[in-house]
């Protein structure tokens, strides 16, 4: 959209563009829609009729209420990744697992289509993380380490040094970093 067409939205929807983007943002957005959208198939071909001029068709399976439960449960799947996005993780496990069960039940999980969807969603759903929280000092900025004037800064390990805390060397495994190892055994 061009600079004049923004211009003549208004702001309040602007506004609830901003807010619903911020929204989105904040949760497995696209995963829930596939999720979603991957029940629908799923639910509808079972029932569905297909008419061929005068002849119809009916597509309705001995599996059609189990068609219509798993996507009533990937729908309801996609709402849980939208409005509970810390149970994303649960939620796309059961949207893929359900996925993997339409193939079977409902023709071909929704002639695959719904397969597909839901699958994908899951997938999305599983992957997704939460953004970082950015410090207000970074903005600004300001660093920890340099921000108050008695911080020492931090020196990062040298390649090759051996830390030692002193005392006796209690290690009897014998895989201290002083002798190489770092925890690695030897076979013989």
């Amino acid at each position: 959209m061009s600079a004049e067409a923004h211009a003549g939205l208004g702001p309040k929807l602007g506004q609830m563009r901003q807010s619903f983007r911020g929204w989105r943002g904040q949760r497995p957005f696209w995963g829930g829609l596939l999720s979603i959208l991957g029940g629908l198939p799923i639910m509808y071909f079972p029932y569905a009729n297909l008419a061929i001029g005068n002849m119809t068709i009916k597509m309705a399976t001995t599996a059609g209420a189990g068609s219509l439960i798993i996507g009533i449960l990937l729908v309801v799947l996609g709402l849980t990744m939208w409005f509970q996005p810390h149970s994303r993780v649960f939620a796309g496990v059961a949207a893929i697992l359900l996925a993997l069960v339409s193939l079977v039940v409902s023709n071909f999980g929704g002639f695959v289509i719904g397969f597909l969807l839901a699958l994908v969603g899951g997938g999305l759903g599983i992957s997704w993380a939460p953004a970082e929280q950015q410090d207000d000092s970074a903005g600004k900025g300001g660093d920890h380490a340099t921000s108050s004037p008695d911080a020492t800064p931090v020196v990062p390990p040298v390649a090759g040094a051996t830390y030692q805390v002193a005392g006796v060397n209690d290690d009897v495994s014998g895989t201290s970093p002083n002798n190489g190892t770092n925890g690695r055994h030897r076979a013989g």
